[in-house]
């Protein structure tokens, strides 16, 4: 007998939504930087297919210093300025978009001074430390779900990395609704990196002290980890936009000797 595949199918809300998709992308520095921009041609993507396309708030409470350019790609006249305010204030004039940029840190110690209490269809997270990402899965779960479908709590999309090495891995905020199907074995949730994860995650050892240089950041990431993981994440989110369904819900990525590993659903 031939065994059947794990398959994940879209909440129905992503693929056929009234309004645009709401996102809250979490963190500015290198990947969420790079995601931004994959964001936007998603967003630009779907619209010419007919779909409403996204509404993204980007949280950072940093400023843009000269270590960010090159690897982060900001413009001498940007240093200074909140990165958040630079990165939406360039996609806005080149997509024509209305994003916004929230100029604190997405946590449960501000939840009700963000916008619609952080409330999102889809949360992306692009932090330095397992501090951050249990903060994220906190406010996730101690969140009352909105009955709004604007604001309807859906998916967690979590990337992070080291210097040559890491990680996109989808999670399920509750558990999604899944299609009868005989071709396919469904599943309706995806767990959560901190959960999945948890030990190896309070293991790690916090360190997301500003670098000085170019050069110092290199030596922390390299050049093009982040935007690989940034493309890779957003390859993940546009199968559920496009396909309306998902074998794998991750991944984990070696550059150095430029291998990834799928992360299959169930």
């Amino acid at each position: 007998m031939k065994t059947q595949t794990a398959m994940h199918y879209t909440h129905n809300y992503l693929i056929n939504p009234a309004n645009p998709i709401t996102v809250n992308l979490i963190g500015a520095g290198g990947t969420g930087s790079r995601m931004l921009t994959e964001l936007a041609r998603i967003s630009h993507s779907l619209i010419a297919l007919g779909h409403p396309g996204l509404k993204v708030s980007l949280f950072d409470d940093d400023v843009v210093t000269k270590a960010n350019q090159g690897r982060q790609l900001f413009a001498d006249a940007e240093v200074g300025l909140p990165k958040a305010v630079a990165l939406i204030n360039r996609t806005n004039r080149f997509f024509g978009t209305s994003w916004k940029a929230v100029t604190e840190q997405f946590s449960t110690a501000n939840r009700k001074s963000l916008p619609n209490r952080g409330r999102a269809n889809l949360y992306i997270s692009c932090v330095d430390t397992a501090r951050a990402r249990f903060d994220i899965a906190d406010f996730l779960m101690s969140s009352e779900n909105s009955d709004f479908e604007r604001t309807k709590s859906l998916y967690w999309l979590d990337i992070g990395n080291s210097q040559n090495t890491g990680q996109a891995i989808l999670s399920t905020i509750s558990e999604i609704k899944q299609p009868d199907s005989k071709i396919h074995r469904t599943v309706p949730s995806l767990p959560m990196v901190t959960d999945e994860f948890k030990e190896l995650l309070q293991m790690q050892h916090d360190n997301n002290e500003p670098s000085c240089s170019l050069a110092e950041a290199l030596e922390k990431q390299d050049l093009f980890i982040n935007s690989t993981l940034a493309s890779m994440g957003a390859s993940i989110l546009w199968k559920l936009f496009r396909e309306g369904m998902t074998a794998q819900r991750g991944l984990f990525l070696n550059l150095a000797s430029l291998h990834a590993v799928p992360i299959v659903v169930g």
